[in-house]
């Protein structure tokens, strides 16, 4: 299974995907720098990537803490989460999602 995960220089990663680890964690144990300060609980937005829209409807709606966390964040758009808070399934192998500003 694998996540696709586009840097801030533009460059693809496929990067092995573990069911249920965060898509911040697969992005650490891939060797991506993401600065990720809470690890993981849900504290900070500095692990904001953009999903992108073809996978947005495979994911589940954000909750109110992200939703928040999301409010302090740079550049959010509709596409916008936080990949510590999406949990990797198999329905999500192939998920494609890219580093925002402020994760790096």
């Amino acid at each position: 299974m694998k996540v696709i995960m586009t840097d801030m220089e533009g460059t693809n990663h496929e990067l092995l995907a573990t069911e249920e680890w965060t898509v911040m964690e697969i992005i650490r144990e891939g060797g991506i720098p993401i600065l990720a300060q809470c690890g993981g609980s849900c504290a900070c937005a500095t692990c904001h990537v953009y999903v992108d829209p073809a996978w947005k409807a495979k994911l589940p709606e954000p909750n109110e803490e992200e939703v928040g966390m999301l409010d302090g964040a740079f550049d959010v758009t509709q596409d916008s989460r936080l990949a510590c808070q999406i949990i990797f399934t198999k329905d999500l192998d192939g998920l494609v999602v890219k580093l925002a500003a402020g994760s790096v």
